[in-house]
């Protein structure tokens, strides 16, 4: 019997005390971790709880988290015994009609629908007031018995009189359409905003704990939001082709989770906290008929099938527009010196000890991460077939030690703002080609030779003959080396025959139809290239020459 008073004794006492009102603290940023599509928020927080059962009602969290993620740390003492978030505490979870902050909310509505009241009357009595001028006016000139004098005054004051009241109404009736806003805002949110932090977006953590002992509590809390994310950028800077290239590494890091991060410490990392989990399994592969389109897509630093020199740079080259950024020498009082790279087999992370101020206002924000000096062998490329413009492109040896992210990249070469890039580190080719730019002075032109090209007829065939002349000078005042393509036609069907007549010292690629000159032109030096090829085929047919 004693042993079931004294249950139902402790039942009645946690149901009091979670009758109790809440204790409201404000959690404050500390740290971030910020992934590709989301971030990882640590916040702290100070409470004074009494020995027992309390209800702690967490401000300033972000709008938008993973529920699923949120821990709370707090002491050996304290028991954490449920957690639940939300983003309008009032509505939801405030059903004492005696708390402080219900009663200040109904107590402004119950003020200003008393304020509405005035003004309506007001409006009324002012309104009555021009109704019965108005009739005044009437009767009297019905028994119209006034000399002029006394007329005109008698309109002056009609005037005078009803202009001042319809202007008080006017005035009225804006001071009751303001009224009428706030009454609604009450309405909806049903919450005074008493400080800063209550007048704030940010969602709120409803947490139920046992303590030991009265005091000072500190507590952690960690969770996951998809509101924020980060995006690698890089500055490229070269003065001329016998310099390295300077490279900047930034983020570019975004964040509108409701809550301001002020001298927060950054971390960046490329991992994806959110991907599923689950180890792939292999099933069956059925090969199937597909039909495919004959004209590829170009996207981006892409290619099409129809620029197949393009296409044979990424063979043969793998040039892609790229960039690093781990370990070379840097400057003593560059940003380098307080971030902290660490690269583990699954992702690579940036540990930045300055502190950053980050706003919740969906902009960007840069970040700088590293400075690098890349030892850099510059070459240029041309393919006048699709481009009259020689490329500048800087090889990068033994890339694989740096680690890299795919992202743009600014060129600013010889002081000057040339253009973006691309970085594209997935890759096997063991050097890295980063594209500079064009250069406009290496001039390239090629040109349709009339007198050697043209069509022949043949009785049920067709004969035609292309050439082209290739004419390059070098208008600088250093050698610089060229890689030149072009390229010539290629037949799957035995009733179309190609034939190669003339390439010029050009290395000839049979399987792709490309052909290369590794040149080097020096200063005001001009070279000129001819290509010829002849294409046999049925006369009913059309070709894409």
């Amino acid at each position: 019997m004693i042993k079931k008073q004294a249950t139902a004794f402790l039942l009645f006492l946690g149901i009091f005390a979670f009758a109790q009102k809440p204790i409201f603290t404000t959690a404050k940023v500390k740290a971030a971790t910020v992934y590709f599509n989301a971030a990882e928020i640590l916040e702290t927080a100070n409470v004074v709880l009494p020995s027992g059962t309390s209800e702690i009602v967490i401000k300033n969290v972000a709008v938008n988290l993973n529920e699923s993620s949120i821990q709370i740390g707090a002491p050996t003492n304290v028991t954490v015994l449920s957690v639940q978030f939300t983003n309008n505490y009032i509505s939801e979870y405030e059903t004492d009609s005696q708390s402080p902050l219900l009663k200040r909310v109904r107590d402004s509505i119950i003020l200003v629908q008393k304020e509405i009241q005035k003004v309506n009357n007001t409006i009324n009595s002012e309104t009555k007031t021009i109704q019965l001028l108005d009739k005044n006016q009437q009767i009297s000139g019905a028994n119209s018995g006034l000399n002029v004098t006394e007329l005109m005054k008698m309109v002056d004051y009609y005037k005078n009189k009803q202009l001042e009241i319809s202007n008080n109404i006017n005035n009225l009736t804006e001071k009751k359409q303001k009224l009428d806003q706030t009454l609604q805002k009450l309405n909806n949110k049903l919450e005074i905003n008493t400080d800063k932090e209550e007048q704030t977006s940010s969602g709120k953590l409803i947490v139920q704990v046992m303590n030991n002992q009265t005091g000072n509590i500190p507590l952690e809390i960690s969770y996951l939001t998809n509101n924020a994310s980060w995006s690698p950028f890089y500055d490229l800077r070269t003065e001329s082709v016998n310099a390295p290239i300077n490279m900047m590494y930034k983020a570019q890091v975004v964040q509108n989770t409701g809550i301001d991060w002020k001298k927060v410490k950054l971390t960046l990392s490329s991992g994806q906290p959110n991907q599923n989990n689950q180890a792939p399994i292999l099933s069956s592969w059925f090969l199937t008929n597909v039909a495919y389109n004959d004209e590829v897509v170009v996207t981006g630093y892409g290619m099409s099938k129809r620029n197949q020199i393009q296409g044979s740079l990424y063979k043969e080259k793998k040039i892609n527009n790229e960039m690093e950024m781990a370990t070379p020498v840097m400057a003593e009082s560059s940003v380098s010196n307080y971030t902290t790279v660490a690269e583990n087999q699954l992702n690579i992370s940036f540990d930045i000890d300055i502190p950053y101020d980050i706003l919740s206002n969906g902009k960007i924000h840069s970040v700088s991460l590293k400075e690098i000096k890349l030892p850099a062998t510059y070459k240029y490329y041309a393919v006048p077939k699709v481009e009259n413009d020689a490329f500048l492109l800087a090889e990068i040896a033994d890339y694989s030690k740096y680690n890299l992210l795919r992202g743009e990249a600014n060129i600013i070469f010889e002081g000057m703002y040339v253009g973006k890039t691309f970085i594209e580190p997935n890759q096997t080719s063991d050097t890295l080609n980063l594209s500079m730019g064009r250069d406009k002075k290496v001039s390239i032109k090629r040109e349709k030779v009339a007198d050697k090209s043209g069509t022949k007829f043949l009785s049920a065939r067709k004969e035609q003959t292309f050439t082209f002349d290739l004419t390059i000078r070098n208008n600088k005042k250093e050698t610089v080396e060229l890689i030149l393509k072009d390229q010539y036609p290629l037949s799957t069907n035995k009733e179309i025959e190609v034939e190669l007549l003339q390439s010029d010292g050009a290395k000839v690629n049979s399987e792709t139809g490309i052909l290369t000159w590794q040149l080097q032109l020096k200063p005001n030096e001009t070279k000129k290239f001819r290509i010829s090829y002849r294409v046999k085929y049925p006369k009913d047919q059309v070709l894409n020459l």
